[in-house]
Order: C-alpha cells, then structure tokens, then sequence
C-alpha cells in the first residue's frame, strides 16, 4: 500500500521546477488524489511528465547511467534542463497509509569528473512524531553516508541520532543506494520504500504488440507493452476461473459491440479469449480485434487486478478510442482507485470527454511560461472552475472553452 502526496522535479527537460500537491518542502500544498489527470497543449510537457516517471522507474531497474540512455532518452545531456548548470533533482513525498508518518525521497543526479551520470546524494526522511522533525534515515552523498536499521530512528541536521546507525559507502556511484540497501531485511524502511517505487507501472500499451502470439507462460501483471495479454489472462483464469469468468462478464459490459468473452484453454496449454461481436455467430480471437476494443479491454483487465500496482501512469488513453467512451473510462478508473492507499492513477490526456467525469481537484494543468519552460496547477486554483463545476458545469467543456488551461 501507498501513494504519492507529492512530487518536485526539477532541471528534467521542460520540467525546470514543477511541484505537485503536498511536498516536504512545501506542506502548504494539498496532497495529491488517487485519480491525478495531466492535460494542456501538445509540447507543454505531459509527455516529459511521464517519461520522468518512467525515468526514475528504469534508474531502479538499472542504473541512472544507463536510465539516461533508455527510451531514447539520448543520455544526461539531452535530459538536463536548457540554459541550466545545476543537477536532475526529484522530491517524492510518500505516505503507505493514513495512520503512517509521510516519507521524503530526494535523489540528485549530476555528473561526475569523467563526465558520465552519478548518483550526487539520495536521502530518504521521516518525522518522528506526528508534528516533530523529520530524521535521515538514509544519507548518501558521492555514495558514502549512513542508513539506519528497523522501523525507527534517524539522524536530525544538527547530528542528533536516534537509533541504531550504519556507515554505509557504495561499490557504484551509479546504481541508486536504495537498491543496494532496500534488498538487505534489517534496513525496514527502505525495504518498503523500494517495494512501493517497484510496483510502478508505466503503460506503453499498442495494440499490434497485444495481438503478438505468446508462449504458454502465465503472467499476474500486464507487461509495458501489452504483450503478454492472453498470458494474464491465463494466470487470472488458473488462479480462480470462476472470478475471472465474473470479470469477464464486467468487462464485457463496459466495451461496445462485444456480447460476450470466453476464455479458452489450448491443448499446449496456452489460454486464449473468444471475443463475440454483435451480428456475428461465430468468435473472434484478439489478433482479429480492434484497436479501440483490445485498448479497452487491457486498461479494463489492468483495474481489475487482484494485487494492484500502487501507481499507474497512462499517456493518452483517447488514442484509437471513439469519444463516447471516454467519460465511462475516467469514471470507472477514478472509481477503481477509490479514496485509500490501495492504488493511484495518472493519466495524461488531450480528450475533454475523458476530463468531463472528473472534478476539479483531480485535474492538473501543464502549461509553458515566458522562459519556455512548465508550470503545473491544479484546475480547482483556476478562477471560478470549482464554483462553476458546483453548479453543473463540466470540467471538459469548462477547458474546452478556455475556462482555465
């Protein structure tokens, strides 16, 4: 369990400076929701937004070296802000639960003497007590520091320590410390902080990948791409087939044109789905389906996961998909992620049918200011949005108008 209050990025592309919700830094901010829609213009840096997710993903994976490189990123010097001599710096400020103290994450990637990506300083802190200051429990700077062991403990800045301390000094200035440190049981909550940034999930799905023919290998969670579809599938229906049947039924409900899914078990073992289609008497399987039903059915199987990823990020969900769908989409994905800690959601979108089932505080706004680089706001900060969605307006018509973003 867990999700994010709030994040800082700064000197990521277009992202220069960019805060969102509740951050250490800033508790002035109200903590982001579960449901977290990103919308403005094309170039205004939605795109970058996620990618800077996928980032910090892919520096666990690897290494922030090799993170610089990924998805054609095309290395440090590409990545780091225009006109700025100052490092890649994230704020990520995290609470598992209501009744847990929240938990700060600062990671600061420069480069070294040798010109290639490091890993500057990593810390992660939390408060004592409701009120009190918060402690570094895990200190690293050019890879040497200090971690503390257990659920409790820390050092404050003027040196005062509370529990049992480690010097720690780093092998690789490139892989991140919580990697090397959260694999060891005695450092607690760094444990549960790496199993919360592992659970990610950043979708890449397409289509063409979904209609791929896969191996008899079944599969609890959907790959980036999409892949291995029939895979989950199989696990889903292995695990408890009369569940899934009854997700099944769900799902089938919620895309258009599609009477009925059926799974169906091959003699090598491999599971595959019948899609039947209004008018037709006979089946399709996946490879036949389009673009607009298989998107719908993946994000649809992605809600309903037995152990959800805590954070999804999608990019542009509208893509291939009719806009009537659109709102019955957003609003079945805010309903999924409800108000706990169980899951959370962001979405980048251009689509104001997709923005229309949302509210006011579940929306944010990426805008270019004057030096050509990204604001973020939420929408409810707009002049007159809340007052107008209080009276039945609808946030999509509302941007779609120049209400706001």
């Amino acid at each position: 369990m867990g999700k994010i209050l709030g994040i800082a990025i700064q000197n990521y592309g277009s992202l220069k400076s960019i805060k969102m919700g509740q951050l250490l830094s800033d508790r002035g901010g109200t903590p982001l929701g579960n449901m977290v829609a990103i919308i403005g213009p094309s170039g205004n840096g939605k795109s970058t937004l996620a990618d800077a997710f996928g980032f910090i993903s892919d520096c666990l994976a690897t290494d922030v070296e090799s993170a610089c490189d990924a998805k054609n990123r095309g290395g440090y010097d590409q990545i780091i802000s225009q006109g700025t001599d100052q490092p890649l710096h994230f704020e990520i400020y995290y609470r598992e639960t209501s009744n847990t103290r929240p938990i700060t994450y600062e990671l600061t990637i420069d480069k070294d003497k040798n010109d290639r990506p490091y890993v500057k300083e990593e810390r992660l802190r939390q408060r004592v007590q409701k009120m009190g200051r918060p402690l570094s429990f895990l200190y690293l700077i050019d890879g040497k520091g200090y971690a503390f062991e257990g659920s409790e403990g820390g050092q404050d800045d003027e040196g005062k320590i509370t529990g049992n301390k480690v010097d720690v000094e780093l092998n690789d200035t490139r892989k991140l410390g919580i990697v090397t440190l959260g694999a060891m049981k005695q450092y607690f909550r760094i444990e549960k902080f790496l199993a919360f940034l592992q659970s990610w999930y950043l979708c890449y799905f397409t289509p063409d990948t979904a209609r791929q023919i896969q191996s008899a290998a079944p599969a609890p969670y959907l790959n980036r791409e999409g892949s291995n579809l029939n895979n989950v599938a199989q696990y889903m229906y292995r695990e408890n087939p009369k569940e899934f049947e009854r997700i099944l039924i769900d799902i089938q409900t919620k895309i258009p044109n599609i009477t009925k899914i059926k799974p169906v078990k091959l003699q090598n073992g491999q599971m595959v789905l019948e899609f039947y289609q209004s008018g037709f008497t006979e089946p399709f399987f996946s490879q036949r389906m389009s673009d607009g039903t298989l998107k719908l059915f993946a994000y649809y199987l992605l809600l309903h996961e037995k152990n959800p990823r805590q954070l999804v990020f999608i990019e542009e969900p509208e893509n291939g998909l009719y806009h009537q769908y659109l709102a019955d989409l957003a609003t079945q994905m805010a309903k999924n992620v409800g108000a706990g800690y169980g899951k959370q959601l962001f979405v980048t979108t251009h689509s104001p049918f997709f923005v229309n089932a949302l509210s006011p505080e579940q929306v944010w706004v990426l805008e270019k200011s004057v030096d050509g680089f990204s604001t973020a706001a939420r929408a409810s900060d707009y002049d007159f949005v809340t007052d107008l969605v209080d009276e039945g307006a609808f946030m999509g018509d509302l941007w779609y108008s120049k209400y706001f973003g």
